[in-house]
């Protein structure tokens, strides 16, 4: 077995949501699929994703969902061969195999890449709108003072973050959505050395957490992204908007994929109470709304303007008229909130 890899490894016989949670838990994207001592194939989170869109369990088994059938490397191959290969695939690593298709070494991006190679993606550049009104009141005493889009995370603050993440993908133009504190956020963002093209419009009223993109109706006239600020995900959103688009939706959600464990024995019952099934200690797994959406232009017009109007409202009318809701599942680990106390020092403690 090769050590630089030995932390990374995973039995086909294990579980998808296993798999989530070691990338989590190791803080990498993908897994090397052992049998034993033999070597199957690699798992990456792309291929955890696809498989929760095609509607597979989470309790499924990593046997049920690796290609087996990926590009590899081959002793012999040359170096320039292999970094053709990687760049083609966007590989992070290139296993590489003998002649009996066993694992003899792992090539990893840094290995050929310079630093700023890390990332040779086409950019994507979709306006984002950043919803940034809210009065943040589950952080009190500190959004006493500042808005919660300027509570610190690290160096930065969290509005820093999120901005600088679509940034990272080729995204330039924002429109923010600002009511309370705003002048303050105003101020801040035009002291930065770093100049971000931001168009503010204003909140007068509560108007729910969509309502205030009817505002945009007839600037925005291509698919944008929407993020709320007390929120970070770990996920390349131009994942999400190929998703997007390949699946033709009006509207997409980020989800994050949250598990829950109930710990007594669980009784199912049927008519006149009698008992039909017993599952001891069951694991519950939902998809949870992230906050981060994708939505094409044209839902703009089925916002109303000046009404309180959530996104669940947005949803539900897309819905009805026979659209397109989509859901792009993120690990439980790839998602960092701060909507309470708790969840920001964990934020805090762990970017």
């Amino acid at each position: 077995m090769i050590d630089r890899i030995k932390e990374i490894i995973i039995a086909p016989t294990l579980t998808l949501l296993d798999a989530m949670r070691r990338m989590d838990e190791k803080k990498v994207k993908m897994l090397f699929v052992f049998d034993g001592e033999h070597f199957v194939s690699i798992l990456t989170i792309g291929d955890l994703q696809r498989a929760i869109v095609n509607n597979f369990s989470l309790s499924s088994l990593v046997s049920s969902v690796v290609k087996r059938e990926k590009k590899f490397a081959r002793l012999g191959e040359s170096m320039e061969a292999i970094r053709e290969k990687m760049l083609e695939l966007r590989a992070e690593c290139m296993p590489v195999l003998d002649e009996h298709g066993e694992l003899a070494d792992v090539i990893l991006w840094r290995d050929l890449f310079e630093k700023e190679e890390t990332d040779l993606r086409p950019k994507i550049d979709l306006p984002v709108v950043i919803m940034a009104g809210g009065k943040g009141t589950r952080l009190k005493p500190i959004t006493n003072v500042i808005p919660k889009p300027l509570v610190p995370v690290g160096d930065k603050t969290i509005l820093e973050v999120i901005m600088d993440q679509f940034e990272g993908i080729g995204c330039h133009k924002f429109y923010m959505s600002v009511n309370y504190k705003a002048d303050m956020m105003k101020y801040y963002l035009s002291q930065l050395d770093h100049k971000y093209d931001i168009e503010f419009f204003m909140e007068d009223k509560p108007l729910g957490t969509i309502g205030s993109v009817s505002l945009l109706k007839g600037k925005i006239n291509s698919p944008f992204f929407v993020s709320n600020c007390d929120s970070i995900n770990d996920q390349d959103y131009r994942d999400v908007y190929d998703y997007h688009v390949q699946n033709k939706n009006d509207l997409t959600i980020v989800t994050m994929v949250k598990s829950f464990r109930i710990p007594y024995g669980v009784i199912e019952t049927g008519e006149d109470g009698i008992m039909t099934a017993l599952k001891e200690k069951p694991e519950l797994n939902y998809q949870v709304n992230t906050g981060a959406y994708i939505l094409n232009p044209n839902c703009i017009d089925e916002i109303p303007k000046g009404e309180f109007f959530h996104i669940t409202h947005l949803m539900e009318k897309i819905k009805n008229r026979g659209g397109r809701v989509g859901c792009y599942p993120v690990s439980e680990g790839s998602w960092h909130d701060m909507g309470e106390w708790p969840e920001y020092l964990k934020m805090i403690n762990v970017l």
